[in-house]
């Protein structure tokens, strides 16, 4: 805006407007272009805006819809919503802006195509899809709940602190209109629960330390998410209270002898009270079984020690065998003569193979020796001749 001696000119883009006011009070609205009004006594302004999908604050609109209605009317687009209303405003048919319950805002229309949508959110409580498909959800708005359920999931829907439905995989979205709504959701895939190691004494007075593993799944939905703050802690202190109790009432011999059996102690405590919260207990099974240094020690050396014993009672068993078998091969031999004499070759063919010569002296053992040679010459000419 200028002023050059008595007139007031302006150049408007095709994207911006001009409010002229006379005396402070509004008069027109200058188009694009040049503007030029002769104005000797300086009653005129200028207020240059951009208009192209732009807002003009609702208060003003108001005020000229009052004073100046069918200028108003024919520049201005005003969205006003009640205590259970939203308004959904679409520029040049795109969904640009939700109007919360009881506000108002105000558009330029004069370049721009403005549609309103008000939505009583009292009649219905779910959005619709095409409303919701109209609405930006990364500009997180308190009149829309909004959640994805995944189809291993399931969800709970909850208004004013009622349970109203259970809800199924896909999308959802509610008006948090004149209501407090919130949806509870819960993975219902089996689940390992790590229950971490606890001192704890044993029936002799031993403390070790225990870790489990716990397999859970959720059943019952609405039992699992209202039945507790939180399930899954509540089953975790239950096994905490189960492993005390098969621990305690035993001794350290007995533990390590029987954890199958305290597996099933502590599912046995367990399953009902889960049960109570929808949840399901698959496989229990204790993981470790931490012992003090000096016991673990102890252990070791006793441990060692039985297998040393088991070693040496092997050991005396092979021999007490290989002598019982030597007693019943002296027993054949004195039994039969026969069977010596084939013995006694059998050394001297041994020998043989393993010495290239044999000398043989006149003595008392060499017609004995003599003999055994000729009986084993025999024996070979024998088998040749075969």
């Amino acid at each position: 805006m200028k002023r050059r001696g008595f007139w007031l000119t302006a150049a408007l883009r095709d994207d911006e407007r001009a409010l002229v006011f006379r005396h402070g009070e509004w008069i027109g609205v200058a188009g694009p272009g040049k503007y030029s009004e002769f104005d000797p006594t300086g009653a005129l302004t200028l207020e240059t805006l951009k208009v192209a999908r732009a807002e003009i604050a609702p208060e003003r609109a108001q005020v000229f819809a009052q004073t100046r209605p069918r200028l108003a009317e024919e520049h201005f687009a005003i969205v006003q919503t009640g205590p259970h209303e939203v308004a959904i405003v679409s520029l040049d048919g795109e969904a640009k802006h939700l109007v919360l319950p009881n506000s108002t805002r105000a558009f330029w229309k004069t370049v721009t195509k403005v549609d309103a949508e008000t939505i009583d959110t009292e009649k219905s409580l779910r959005v619709e899809k095409r409303h919701l498909d109209k609405i930006d959800l990364s500009r997180s708005t308190t009149a829309v709940v909004f959640s994805l359920i995944d189809p291993n999931e399931a969800g709970l829907l909850i208004v004013d602190g009622e349970f109203r439905e259970r809800l199924g995989p896909g999308r959802h979205a509610f008006w948090n209109v004149g209501r407090v709504v919130k949806v509870l959701k819960a993975d219902l895939r089996p689940q390992p629960l790590e229950v971490t190691a606890q001192e704890i004494l044993t029936k002799d007075k031993v403390g070790i330390r225990v870790t489990l593993t716990a397999f859970t799944r959720i059943v019952d939905v609405q039992k699992a998410l209202l039945g507790s703050p939180d399930a899954s802690n509540a089953i975790y202190r239950f096994i905490q209270f189960a492993i005390r109790e098969a621990v305690a009432s035993r001794t350290l011999d007995e533990i390590l002898a029987a954890r199958d059996t305290i597996d099933s102690q502590v599912r046995d405590y367990v399953t009902g009270r889960a049960a109570e919260l929808g949840v399901e207990i698959g496989e229990i099974g204790v993981k470790d079984v931490i012992l003090p240094g000096d016991i673990r020690d102890l252990i070791n050396k006793v441990v060692e020690a039985e297998r040393v014993a088991r070693a040496n009672l092997i050991r005396r068993q092979e021999e007490t065998a290989a002598t019982r078998s030597l007693l019943n091969t002296a027993k054949l031999m004195d039994d039969n003569p026969l069977l010596l004499r084939l013995k006694e070759l059998e050394a001297l063919e041994r020998l043989v193979e393993k010495v290239g010569r044999i000398d043989l002296h006149s003595g008392d053992g060499s017609s004995a020796l003599n003999g055994m040679l000729t009986g084993l010459y025999r024996m070979r000419r024998e088998d040749a001749d075969k």
